[in-house]
């Protein structure tokens, strides 16, 4: 492996986690970035920082103004999620209608595992945690498509309409379980084989 795709890799693996961080909450809308900060939470040179950071602010959820360095960028307004949210369903009804014949005991283990993540994180009353899980659910179906052009756009997409993520979990209050409850009845329809029903029921989940 060459030196520069270890930095890539590093990069990737940086904006990955920071991606992460930004969705689940653990950085609010207007917080400041700060590279050296990141430079020793990761224990790499600035340098994979700043192309960490580059990434994400094209990806919409940073911002950079000159001499004011880099911030969390603002969630989109509702008028504009209305706009986004039919996109994103499109997308990953697209993916599951890519993948659905081609599914493999290796899929539905690897959901499993991360519906017992969401299970517990309801329990434990984890709002990051439970978000985190519902987004590696959703972002998992353009994964496995391995269409990086989708996969792309899908990032895009959630970095708009992030803070919704989080607004759904703490709509439903003490009924936390009710989150695991919904994506275990999708993905025991996905279960069944009937490829229509399951891009209808990921559909009406996506809203």
């Amino acid at each position: 492996m060459t030196s520069s795709s270890l930095v890539r890799g590093t990069r990737q693996q940086i904006a990955d986690q920071m991606r992460d961080d930004i969705l689940c909450g653990r950085y609010a809308e207007g917080d400041r970035i700060g590279e050296v900060e990141l430079a020793q939470r990761f224990g790499v040179s600035r340098g994979p920082i700043r192309e960490a950071l580059v990434q994400l602010t094209h990806e919409g959820l940073l911002v950079a103004r000159p001499n004011c360095g880099v911030k969390v960028a603002p969630s989109a307004p509702d008028a504009v999620r209305e706009l986004i949210v039919p996109i994103r369903r499109t997308i990953e009804t697209y993916a599951l209608k890519v993948i659905y014949d081609s599914l493999t005991d290796a899929d539905w283990n690897a959901w499993d595992d991360l519906l017992h993540g969401m299970e517990r994180a309801c329990r434990a009353k984890d709002v990051s945690g439970i978000v985190r899980c519902d987004l590696a659910f959703h972002r998992s179906l353009l994964e496995r498509a391995g269409q990086e052009d989708s996969l792309a756009i899908w990032r895009t997409v959630v970095a708009r309409v992030r803070s919704h993520f989080r607004q759904c979990v703490l709509d439903y209050g003490p009924k936390l379980l009710g989150i695991h409850a919904e994506h275990r009845e999708l993905v025991d329809v996905f279960r069944r084989g009937d490829r229509a029903a399951a891009l209808e029921a990921l559909g009406r989940h996506i809203w």
